[in-house]
């Protein structure tokens, strides 16, 4: 159930992408032309006849019929167009004047209010097939659901059905073919009137306003149907040619009518009611959904580059700041702190790797303590510890209370005003603390965030997320220090002053992530947060996409409730205030917001090499990557870590980005629900170590050599 909303949503934007491909003839397009062919099979009749051909009566022969003279019918292909319909329809309606606009499918579902106004103006509308391909190239299915599809538009579009068709590609009746003819006797079964023209304009050549007229006008008086475009280019000579050639036409003696009018015969709409009718406007309301939720998508997409532009270049820039700013021969964060730190271990049900954690701390080259907390674990975790008779080593057992309460519990027992917190799934080198607390020799400092390192980095989920690790957070925590609105102290590896911890209440137990709770609490008693970069702890990585979803899971609603918590930061002054319109609003955009809509370039990159333009899509995408890859492998080379992980980044920006996206969607959902999340153990291997650090042996652990716990 978990994956089951995200999921609906994601199939729904596919399936919204997915029709407004097919309504603008993206999915299944063909544009061949068929070259003329033989007319042996064509009857003489058909071929000298007029431009109307009527075949819907299988016993008798095709019927082929002539416009009367001094009547002109004109006709429009290829639209309904925004652009140009409207100015044709106020020409016609200027001059009195009606008309027959052969629509497409495609252009019909998308402008079904020009459409309404043809009909409500009192001209007629024809079939020009859906998506306008040569109907000689197509199946008998193809060429019935091309009109089948158009008649279901024009339904949503006017309430009509129509039996007037036109060919796409056509001409005079002289050009019929044998290839065509079969066509025009087909569709005659299906019970439409196949109409061609006697005069082409040619305005889709652009020829230029007199040379249309002349091409338009019929000679000695004859009937013409009359060819003309509203839609497929700049019609504006089109336009301009009509306001000429109507009020000289009609001085000559002509009129201008629909094909039936002009024929005498009954109209060729037909009302369409009961479900034919809803089913025309449920699809036409799904067209104009999936335009206009295409057009929002195509919009986040906008803002998506723009964030990511925005975050790479910033994390470049400052990153590269804060690297020379901290690396320098001389930089210092003021005195140097050599005082005793309080460690605390918070643990439940870590008997996999309690022993290596304390272990590494024991291996440390600056004087601690270390308390280990066990919040009620049930498979012998204080135990372990209590077995290893260490020195300075205590252990606080607790009823199960959760993560907050158990580190509180360790500051109340803490014996330093310096204290660093780590999970009890990770382990340190020997200067881990060391480089940890330096910071502090800035009084205004109350807070340092450490650099967490993935472990179990061999497989490629681990692979993912050591990237995730070294560029997205590591790199990310260089910009936020110097931006000065750290979002989060890593609860693998943080350090605190305990009288700003005092001062701000402690941990909290209100959010899931504490550990961001915390980190803006103290921005907003006025304290500095920091990064350390030398500061390295090894935790280990989920290592199954169960586990990886739900810590990323808790961890996404956790700053979701840590955000809300603080919102009323944004109002206020001092350093609260500073924090609330800086920090929040950029850890809300780059924490929740960009990687809510950074699937749509995914979802883009799959409608482009489907529909095109598939090279530039493919160009643009790459170019993407490699903006990524450069930030990455800038990151690595931070971190002095090897690039051979970065084989993996194609792939993750494809898979992990999409986990990601699960989990923050389904993370909104239970926030906006107001639905409750519990904390969740995840299963341990007790894999990692530090590198260089000193193999911990399970016999010593058992603790033979029993010494009192200091």
């Amino acid at each position: 159930m978990r994956y089951l909303l995200p999921t609906f949503l994601l199939v729904g934007l596919v399936a919204m992408m997915l029709l407004r491909g097919y309504v603008h003839n993206e999915i299944i397009p063909d544009h061949r032309v068929r070259p003329p062919a033989s007319i042996s099979q064509v009857p003489d009749d058909i071929i000298e006849g007029g431009p109307v051909i009527d075949s819907r009566d299988k016993t008798a022969k095709p019927k082929s019929l002539t416009i009367p003279k001094h009547k002109l019918v004109l006709t429009f292909d290829d639209g309904p167009d925004p652009t140009w319909s409207p100015q044709v329809l106020d020409v016609l309606k200027k001059y009195g004047a009606h008309a027959t606009f052969f629509v497409t499918g495609t252009m019909t579902s998308q402008h079904p209010e020009l459409v309404r106004r043809m009909v409500a103006e009192g001209h007629e509308v024809g079939v020009h097939t859906f998506d306008h391909p040569d109907l000689s190239y197509q199946s008998a299915s193809r060429i019935k659901w091309e009109l089948s599809q158009t008649q279901l538009a024009l339904a949503g579009a006017a309430g009509i059905r129509s039996s007037l068709f036109r060919p796409p590609y056509s001409s005079f009746a002289d050009a019929m073919d044998n290839k065509s003819w079969p066509v025009t006797q087909y569709i005659g079964t299906l019970g439409y009137i196949t109409v061609l023209d006697s005069t082409d304009s040619e305005d889709w050549q652009r020829p230029g306003v007199s040379k249309i007229i002349e091409n338009a006008t019929p000679k000695h008086g004859d009937g013409a149907v009359v060819l003309m475009h509203d839609s497929g280019g700049d019609r504006s000579q089109t336009v301009k040619a009509l306001n000429t050639f109507l009020p000289q036409m009609q001085k000559d003696g002509y009129s201008f009518d629909t094909v039936t009018q002009a024929l005498g015969a009954p109209s060729a709409h037909t009302p369409v009611t009961g479900i034919d009718k809803w089913k025309g406007r449920a699809f036409i309301g799904a067209v104009s959904f999936a335009d206009r939720g295409t057009d929002v998508l195509i919009a986040g997409l906008s803002v998506v580059g723009f964030l990511v532009i925005l975050r790479f270049g910033l994390m470049l820039v400052l990153s590269f700041a804060h690297s020379r700013k901290v690396r320098r021969r001389r930089f210092r964060w003021g005195a140097r702190i050599t005082e005793p730190v309080s460690v605390l271990v918070p643990a439940y049900n870590e008997r996999e790797c309690i022993a290596k954690t304390v272990n590494s701390l024991m291996q440390s080259d600056h004087p601690i303590e270390v308390i280990v907390i066990d919040d009620g674990s049930t498979d012998g975790t204080a135990d372990i510890v209590e077995a290893m008779w260490l020195p300075n080593v205590h252990v606080v057992r607790q009823e199960n209370a959760g993560k907050p309460a158990a580190l509180n519990n360790g500051i109340a027992h803490a014996s330093y005003d310096l204290v660093v917190m780590m999970d009890g799934d990770t382990v340190f080198e020997p200067a881990t603390v060391r480089e940890l607390v330096q910071p502090f020799g800035d009084p205004r400092v109350g807070a340092v965030a450490g650099n967490a390192k993935v472990g179990n980095r061999n497989s490629l989920i681990g692979a993912w997320q050591h990237i995730e690790y070294v560029m997205g957070f590591n790199l990310d925590r260089r910009m936020y220090d110097l931006l000065q609105i750290m979002p989060t102290i890593p609860g693998a590896i943080g350090a605190f002053r305990r009288t700003a911890l005092e001062r701000v209440g402690g941990m909290s137990e209100d959010t899931l992530a504490e550990d961001t709770d915390i980190t803006i609490a103290m921005h907003r008693d006025g304290w500095r947060v920091v990064y350390a970069e030398k500061a390295r702890a090894w935790t280990e990585a989920p290592e199954s996409v169960q586990q990886l979803w739900s810590q990323r899971y808790r961890w996404s609603y956790g700053t979701m409730q840590a955000i809300w918590k603080h919102r009323r930061s944004f109002i206020e002054r001092g350093p609260s205030g500073r924090f609330g319109r800086v920090g929040l609003p950029l850890i809300a955009l780059f924490m929740i917001v960009a990687p809510l809509l950074a699937p749509l370039i995914d979802l883009f990159l799959i409608y482009g090499l489907i529909f095109g333009p598939t090279e530039k899509t493919i160009i643009a995408w790459l170019g993407v990557l490699a903006f990524q890859a450069i930030c990455a492998a800038y990151a690595f080379r931070l971190d002095k870590e090897r690039m051979v992980h970065l084989i993996s980044l194609p792939l993750q920006q494809v898979l992990y980005r999409q986990l990601m996206y699960v989990v923050l969607v389904q993370s909104w959902i239970t926030a906006l629900t107001g639905g409750r999340l519990r904390w969740q153990k995840l299963r341990r291997t007790g894999a990692v170590q530090a590198p260089g650090s000193i193999p911990t042996q399970r016999g010593h652990s058992a603790g033979a050599d029993r010494r009192p716990v200091g």
